[in-house]
């Protein structure tokens, strides 16, 4: 099952796009081939990393990306495109190259995660498409890293849909909660398209229905004896609702030869309230119970939670999750960064009184620098067509302060963009959504620093440049502001 079954996407993009591709139609520059990076300027929640998401539908965007009859006659109503033009459209199918960091893979502000070299109109139509999808996914996917990280091993999963700023924010919210470490989620949608691992037991709604609480338990304990979590915090935790469970345990559930799973709070102060049910269970020698958490929790929240002494085995996250609730936008940018002329690739940068909005031009490639160790030290951007000898210690420029020495020694690098199109045919084979997932374990674990995962000041990779590709942008800087 895929976001394209029953719908065509294509439309979805600014009106720009299609007014820009009918100029550039008109002036024959149409075959002209560009490049375009995607990058992003910092990292959400002033965090140290954030995690490239949602390839997987840009993929399948791509793929499908055409304009059925209904699209060429909404469009021919707006009154502004000539009728050669919509029969362009009307057969178009990307027929560009795309690079891009595997799915999964730890990134940094300012460097190219992507990037489409394509015909000039290819290139230009895509952009809206693909910004949403990294942007969405990226920053879901990382919101849910720094989320486990505070759960220090204790289990995770995503309650957020009914949060969600729509059905497809839900569904791909889950998938990217998924890459970025959630042990699961509540959306059922999202399990059946992706196999991920759903879970859910009862609302307030199930208790409130029946006269009582202890009826309501007993009813549901019946129904699902195997796997039974009662949400005790209907009426009050430790008069009502941790008396009510015990008794279902010993009353309902042993007789039958099986155990209480766990109970779920889902308000009131959370560490508290933990603490007092964790001893009322042990002393019924329920010790095996699981305490689940819920309610507007995050990173913070968690980490407060357990340093508090909160006795809580594992965490449902809704809203500031799946709406990445303290920043609600990941920022990545869409420019374009050399065009093709007389068979040669033309740098082009954008220029800001914001140095931070200065762009890197030119193509070029990303390298992941790592020391003796395995540990990455830096990204290093150098051209596209320059040899990278990391065999003897390699010069090169750390923008931010140019005057210094410096030199890679011992290290080993890899280049990071793989080839995702070529010509319009996908030439790259997807990892699965658990392979993705393990891949992110993976360099979190090996490559990363543990100060780059830190919450607060945490240290900021490097993002160096080859002393080629460094005054091939100050020159360029140079020529444009004369």
């Amino acid at each position: 099952m895929k976001q394209f079954d029953k719908r065509n996407l294509t439309m979805v993009m600014d009106f720009y796009e299609l007014t820009m591709s009918n100029g550039y139609f008109r002036e024959q520059d149409r075959d002209i081939r560009v490049a375009f990076d995607v990058f992003y300027r910092k990292n959400p929640d002033g965090g140290g990393y954030s995690i490239f998401a949602g390839l997987e539908q840009i993929i399948e965007y791509i793929q499908d990306l055409h304009f059925d009859d209904d699209d060429i006659a909404y469009l021919r109503e707006q009154k502004i495109f000539e009728e050669d033009f919509l029969e362009y459209l009307r057969n178009f199918r990307f027929e560009g190259d795309l690079y891009a960091f595997p799915e999964g893979t730890i990134m940094y502000p300012n460097e190219p995660i992507l990037t489409i070299v394509a015909p000039l109109i290819d290139a230009q139509l895509v952009e809206t498409a693909v910004l949403l999808q990294v942007n969405h996914q990226s920053l879901v996917a990382t919101k849910a890293s720094r989320i486990v990280r505070a759960a220090q091993g204790r289990a995770v999963s995503d309650f957020g849909a009914r949060r969600a700023h729509n059905m497809d924010a839900a569904v791909y919210g889950a998938r990217a909660a998924y890459i970025g470490g959630v042990n699961g989620t509540a959306t059922v949608l999202s399990g059946e398209m992706f196999g991920i691992p759903v879970g859910g037991t009862m609302a307030h709604s199930w208790v409130m229905y029946y006269e009582d609480e202890y009826t309501a338990f007993k009813k549901y304990a019946e129904t699902y004896p195997d796997g039974t979590v009662l949400l005790i915090d209907t009426y009050d935790v430790l008069k009502s609702g941790v008396p009510n469970a015990i008794r279902i345990a010993k009353e309902v559930l042993e007789p039958m030869g099986k155990r209480l799973k766990g109970v779920r709070i889902d308000s009131g102060d959370l560490a508290y309230l933990s603490k007092k049910t964790r001893k009322m269970l042990d002393e019924a020698g329920l010790t095996d119970c699981q305490i689940v958490a819920s309610n507007s929790l995050d990173e913070y929240t968690i980490s407060s939670l357990i340093d508090q002494g909160g006795r809580i085995d594992s965490f449902g996250v809704g809203e500031r999750l799946i709406t990445s609730k303290s920043e609600p936008v990941f920022g990545a940018v869409y420019k374009i960064s050399a065009v093709k002329r007389d068979g040669v690739y033309q740098p082009r940068i954008k220029v800001s009184e914001n140095v931070e909005k200065i762009t890197n031009p030119g193509l070029k490639k990303v390298y992941r620098i790592y020391d003796e160790t395995g540990k990455a030290v830096a990204d290093l951007i150098g051209k596209y067509d320059e040899e990278i000898d990391l065999t003897k210690p390699f010069r090169y420029v750390d923008p931010v302060a140019p005057w210094r020495q410096r030199t890679f020694d011992n290290c080993t690098g890899k280049e990071l963009q793989v080839p995702i199109f070529k010509d319009g045919k996908l030439v790259y084979k997807q990892p699965s959504l658990e392979e993705i997932r393990v891949y992110v374990k993976e360099q979190m674990k090996e490559e990363m620093w543990p100060e780059e995962q830190r919450f607060e000041n945490p240290h900021v990779h490097y993002l160096d440049m080859t002393p080629d590709y460094y005054d091939m942008k100050m020159e360029l800087l140079y020529e444009v502001q004369k």
